[in-house]
Formats: structure tokens, sequence, C-alpha cells
């Protein structure tokens, strides 16, 4: 009986070690995939952080090959209105949101909305 006990307590030791040892395997796996996904998207991160350098310098160039000068804030102001524009606000609630004039709207988004709708007219001729 003593021997059967011995050896049955020899035998759980030796799976409690099998299996702690299955499981640093798994968890080193585990830990490889980890570390292989966060290398990927860091190269991803990484490819789109050029991409907007890239874009950010060619918006450069064409603005000052077209001789624009705007500041910061106009920029910003442009860029707001522009974005509320094409996320189909209406000209009212724009010009709420920006605290201007429905007219100074207008304005800004005038070249705009001339621009496509010359598209549509030379899409629909076609």
């Amino acid at each position: 009986m003593e021997w059967t006990l011995a050896g049955l307590f020899a035998v759980s030791a030796l799976l409690l070690i099998i299996s702690f040892s299955s499981s640093r395997k798994a968890s080193q796996a585990r830990q490889e995939e980890i570390d292989m996904l966060h290398i990927t998207n860091m190269n991803e991160i990484n490819e789109l952080r050029d991409m907007i350098q890239n874009i950010e310098h060619d918006i450069e160039i064409v603005i000052n090959k077209a001789g624009i000068q705007l500041s910061s804030e106009e920029r910003e102001t442009l860029r707001t209105v522009l974005n509320l524009y094409k996320r189909k606000y209406s000209i009212e609630s724009i010009a709420k949101k920006t605290r201007m004039t429905e007219n100074e709207i207008k304005q800004i988004l005038a070249p705009y909305i001339t621009a496509n709708s010359e598209r549509r007219k030379v899409a629909n001729e076609t």
C-alpha cells in the first residue's frame, strides 16, 4: 500500500512537471505570436506615417507652386468647413458649428461646390 501511494505520488509529480513544461511552451508560442503581430502593426504604422508625411510634403509643394498663402488658422477653418461639407452637413449647420455666417460658408465652399457640379455635368454628358 505504501509503495502504491509512493508510486502514485511520483506519477502525479511527473505529470505536474510535464504540465508546467507544456504550458510554458504554449505560453512562449503565444508570446511569439503576439510579438509578431506587434511587429507587423508597428511596420504598418510606420508605413502610414511615411505616407502621411509624403502627402504633407506634396501638399506643401502644391501650395508653394500655386502661390497660396494661408495662415494656419485659415487652413484649419477651411479644413473644418470642407470636412463638414463632405460629411453632408447643411450650410446652415456648418455656419452654426463654425460661428460664421452662411454667406462666408458659401464663399469658402464656392470653388468646391462648382467643381463638384461641373464633374457631374461631364459625367452625365458621357
